[in-house]
């Protein structure tokens, strides 16, 4: 089956060669990383303590593993964690981000280096983020007799389709883990039908609101807020991780509202770093006043209406400054939307497009508590930024209900550590040793769903 699934790979890269020397050439993408991504020669481990490692593929990923690291840390101090990455974008925050642990490109998913990158690390369990199946990767972790999990797993109805067709194969990718955390019930039956055991699926919640922050006096938005130039008396519209056509629909609808809302300014900030020229051009075309992000630091309090942030990672520390926010990705069909829970976090009135599938699940939950609305078109998004900036009381509101929302469906971390720590040697400590007791022990009763029968499970 490896060397099968080697040649469709090779073959796969092949058509798309020219193609990827041509984005390679125009934005430096697919440059760095060819021995770790090829070769399998990532950092070689010098010592015997526990190891997980970690594989985020990108920037939504890497920032979801903060609040899983830190638990460990605390829990765990004595475990070893590797972060791997298959981006730049990604690469670059993890070094950046997690500092304090070993960062490396992932290999590709031929069997040659995931083989050797496997005989070079030496991990007790790899940890897959959200949806990562590769297959090579996978059994060659068990070859190697390592447990294999998966957090925060999700299954998108566009996905669950395509798996469905390739059933006989997923079946046999999914026996091979030890783990399946998953986010949702639905998600849980989505495995199950796709051939995962019942006895795999944990139903952990999603570590995306563990992760948001609600403070906005939190230091890093105080200092872009004191960066920016914004006052007390600002209203912030941000549109944040925006794809090609919706940084338009934004700049359209700040122009129609700007004469009439004077105190309103606008962020901008991209989905991908290789857009920013793009953006900025739409911005010179705009008439308005605007700066880049990383121009900042030579001006003091910019006189501007726009702000492009042309920085990466910096988006969670932005939506803290938001009191409007559109959440980008959702607009056109193709990427099923981004992150709106730490928009929702801060308490802003968050709305976005009508494609969100990525999403589902925290879609429903804040229609239903009424804490965000959908919009079509720049129409919609006028519409309603303007009863917001309007109706401030009706603003504030649907803010405080998402807020509500997000802190009563965090505590997925626990629950997800617990299951982790449980995979790794008999003969490392429990959990509970040197555990923080802050009220969320690890040795506390956590519920698990079980999707034979129907309910939870509780495991100590």
């Amino acid at each position: 089956m490896s060397i099968l699934l080697d040649v469709c790979y090779l073959l796969v890269l092949t058509l798309l060669s020219p193609a990827i020397l041509w984005v390679s050439w125009r934005t430096g993408k697919y440059r760095e990383g060819f021995r770790e991504k090829f070769l399998g020669l990532l950092p070689v481990r010098d010592n015997d303590r526990p190891c997980i490692w970690f594989h985020a593929v990108s920037v939504g990923e890497v920032n979801l593993l903060a609040t899983t690291l830190r638990r460990i840390k605390a829990d765990a101090p004595g475990v070893d964690c590797l972060i791997t990455t298959t981006t730049k974008t990604g690469y670059q925050l993890a070094l950046k981000k997690y500092a304090n642990h070993q960062v490396s490109y992932c290999p590709l998913d031929f069997s040659w280096a995931v083989r050797r990158a496997m005989k070079r690390v030496q991990p007790n369990l790899l940890v897959l983020v959200e949806l990562e199946i590769w297959p090579n990767l996978i059994n060659e972790a068990s070859r190697f007799g390592v447990p294999v999990a998966l957090i925060n797993g999700r299954i998108s109805e566009r996905s669950y389709r395509g798996y469905q067709r390739i059933r006989f194969f997923i079946r046999r990718v999914l026996k091979q883990f030890s783990c399946l955390g998953v986010q949702t019930e639905e998600y849980a039956e989505r495995f199950a039908n796709l051939g995962a055991t019942p006895e795999q699926i944990v139903v952990t919640g999603s570590v995306k609101f563990d992760g948001a922050e609600t403070d906005r006096k939190n230091a890093q938005t105080e200092k872009l807020r004191e960066l920016a130039g914004l006052y007390e008396q600002n209203r912030v519209l941000l549109a944040g991780s925006t794809m090609a056509g919706e940084e338009q629909l934004a700049i359209n609808a700040f122009r129609e509202l700007a004469d009439d809302f004077p105190e309103l300014r606008l962020v901008i900030v991209p989905r991908h770093p290789e857009r920013f020229d793009d953006v900025a051009r739409l911005l010179d075309q705009s008439s308005l006043r605007w700066c880049r992000r990383t121009r900042l630091e030579a001006q003091s309090r910019p006189d501007v209406q726009v702000i492009l942030v042309d920085t990466i990672g910096e988006l969670g520390g932005w939506w803290g400054v938001a009191d409007l926010a559109f959440v980008g990705g959702s607009i056109s069909p193709e990427r099923g939307g981004q992150n709106m829970i730490e928009p929702a976090a801060y308490g802003a009135a968050v709305c976005f497009g009508p494609h969100t599938y990525n999403f589902r699940d925290v879609v429903q939950r804040l229609l239903k508590e009424q804490a965000a609305e959908v919009v079509n078109d720049e129409e919609e998004l006028c519409s309603f930024l303007r009863h917001c900036l309007n109706c401030r009381s009706d603003a504030r509101e649907m803010g405080r209900r998402a807020q509500d929302l997000v802190v009563a469906n965090q505590g997925a971390t626990i629950r997800t550590v617990k299951m982790l720590l449980e995979l790794l040697p008999p003969s490392f400590p429990s959990a509970e040793t040197g555990a923080v007791d802050d009220g969320d022990s690890l040795g506390s009763a956590v519920k698990f769903f079980d999707p034979r029968l129907g309910h939870e499970r509780r495991s100590a």
